[in-house]
């Protein structure tokens, strides 16, 4: 149990290493040091925080003693960052997804494994007050054997930077699916209980990836050269994935589409259904009932606490840094899991075919199967 401020490093002093920090600055660790390629950015990170800046991770782990680390760099980064503060038993928050490859986050999870520390995954959805509630709901057995659960992550207009790393699948690994789409795949699985995933189907797609007015409106990635390499990877997937218990969860996720935005869920239990919006802090349950006459009971329920998911989330890894436990939420197995199914994903949409998940592989399914 540590009797002092954790002192942390930031990795990757960007929109979201910015945020984690202030999160954790605030919840009383000392922010003592962060990396970034990018001068400017060090600059700024130095004058708020009042620490020092490196331009390698490596210089920062040989200057300072650091109980934890927050990874937001570009996903092919995570894994020499996490590996080398995981063998320094440092503690380390990475960003979703767990790494840009599954062999890549295959090596974090077995560095996790040897270490006297622990890896968690940035998923913050979990951290929002309807969940909460929602799983307060569920545990008391109201929604009965869950059965089905629908969801997605559909943004209209908002592909990230065009021609940077978001659309580089050399850096990214992978375009709308392993960006937002890990968000969906891990909230869907985590409403379910985290089951056993039997076999994968999807589809992935590039129809609006090159044309330039279906990037983030917003801009907040930034403007970028324009290359057909720099934007290799999808901008949306459909999904079903098949349970142990004859569960489905089926996803559509999208940086852009023309449609409205969506971030909902609906999970259908044997005794009632439940739909929440990740946007939001109520869910919607939906029952049937026999007093009297037979009647449909629906019913919204709003949590009377309003939270910052990412801020919960910085505050449940301080607690696993502070009690040296590995943190419940947010696992290196989870994320792990998480990765399979994309890798599963896109090799289904590659070769047109179902994906089972096997002893930890990866097979097509076989015509037999298919019957």
């Amino acid at each position: 149990m540590k009797d002092a401020n954790a002192s942390v490093g930031v990795i990757g002093l960007g929109l979201m290493g910015t945020r984690h920090a202030t999160n954790l600055e605030e919840l009383g660790a000392d922010i003592v040091a962060g990396t970034d390629i990018d001068s400017d950015a060090r600059q700024k990170f130095e004058v708020k925080f009042s620490a020092e800046s490196y331009a390698s991770f490596e210089r920062m782990y040989d200057g300072t003693n650091l109980d934890a680390v927050v990874i937001t760099t570009p996903n092919k980064f995570h894994e020499p960052a996490a590996l080398a503060a995981l063998d320094d038993n440092v503690a380390v928050l990475c960003e979703k997804p767990l790494a840009h490859s599954l062999p890549a986050a295959e090596r974090i999870a077995a560095a996790d494994e040897q270490s006297d520390a622990f890896c968690m995954a940035g998923f913050k959805h979990r951290f929002g007050s309807a969940t909460s509630l929602y799983k307060a709901y569920q545990q008391d057995g109201e929604l009965g054997d869950l059965n089905a659960i629908e969801g997605g992550y559909v943004r209209r207009r908002g592909i990230p930077g065009l021609g940077s790393w978001f659309t580089s699948e050399e850096v990214a690994g992978g375009g709308a699916l392993i960006d937002i789409g890990v968000h969906a795949i891990d909230y869907a699985l985590y409403l379910a209980g985290y089951p056993e995933v039997i076999e994968v189907m999807g589809v992935t797609r590039n129809s609006f990836i090159a044309r330039d007015n279906y990037d983030d409106p917003d801009d907040w990635a930034g403007k970028w050269d324009l290359t057909d390499e720099s934007r290799d990877v999808d901008d949306s997937a459909t999904v079903l994935m098949r349970c142990a218990g004859d569960l489905t969860i089926s996803l559509e996720i999208a940086w852009a589409a023309n449609r409205e935005p969506d971030e909902t869920f609906v999970v259908r239990g044997t005794d009632a259904g439940v739909r929440m919006d990740l946007r939001g802090d109520s869910l919607d349950i939906f029952k049937t009932g026999s007093k009297d006459h037979d009647h449909y009971s629906d019913t919204t329920l709003t949590s009377k606490r309003e939270n910052d998911k990412l801020c919960d989330e910085d505050l449940a890894f301080l607690q696993g840094v502070y009690s040296d436990k590995r943190p419940s939420m947010n696992t290196i197995d989870e994320a792990l899991q998480v990765q399979r199914i994309i890798a599963a994903i896109y090799r289904s949409s590659d070769q047109d075919s179902s994906i089972v998940l096997e002893n930890d592989e990866l097979r097509p399914t076989t015509a037999a199967e298919q019957r």
